[in-house]
């Protein structure tokens, strides 16, 4: 089992800087991709960015250019800066940690981020 808790969010406004963490604890062996996924209201979860224990990171097209993940494993902590957000980055911010021992994907709670216009 691995927990993750998220924090960070909030409301700022149009093209205002937020920074996500995603604090993972547990069974924290043989860990892969750990992603920042979104939820607006009334849309399919959606993948904004992922990086692996490697560095290797990926993101969404809407996201390149402004926003940044990155990985701490000493903490047990990943990062989302974002930056020039948009009111269209409204959502419900979700940190999900791969376990290659275990097969499965864990998922905070989440965090809710509010770009007003």
């Amino acid at each position: 089992q691995v927990q993750v808790v998220e924090s960070g969010g909030g409301l700022v406004q149009a093209g205002g800087s937020l920074r996500l963490s995603c604090a993972f604890s547990g069974r924290l062996f043989s860990l892969g991709m750990i992603s920042w996924h979104r939820q607006a209201p009334g849309t399919l979860r959606e993948f904004v960015a992922g990086i692996i224990s490697g560095g290797t990171t990926n993101y969404a097209d809407y996201v390149k250019g402004r926003f940044t993940i990155a990985r701490d494993d000493a903490k047990n902590m990943v990062y989302q800066q974002m930056n020039s957000l948009k009111p269209e980055d409204t959502a419900v911010y979700y940190c999900n940690v791969h376990s290659y021992a275990t097969g499965q994907g864990y998922w905070g709670e989440g965090t809710l981020v509010t770009v007003s216009s």
